[in-house]
């Protein structure tokens, strides 16, 4: 798994971050989120289970708002070779 064959038999280990819509939450942080999946979604994702195209994009949607945290970070906590304790 996440692997991409390419020409010349060469392989590569490859991921993607597929991105949505923000939810109401992370609306006012950023135009889009990663998709997240509820454990239930998992199988059907990973192919474990048979899925065609329809059922793999209703998958793509924001997680709700309601099951997710948000909290203050500074600004520095952001910043490559940051030393300080945020």
């Amino acid at each position: 798994m996440g692997d991409l064959a390419l020409a010349g038999g060469k392989r590569i280990r490859s991921f993607t971050i597929v991105t949505t819509t923000p939810n109401k939450l992370c609306a006012e942080l950023h135009n889009r989120i990663p998709v997240v999946l509820k454990p239930e979604a998992w199988p059907v994702w990973l192919g474990e289970q048979p899925a065609g195209v329809p059922q793999l994009k209703a998958l793509l949607v924001p997680y709700p708002s309601d099951e997710m945290i948000c909290w203050p970070v500074v600004c520095a906590s952001a910043t490559s070779g940051t030393t300080t304790q945020a």
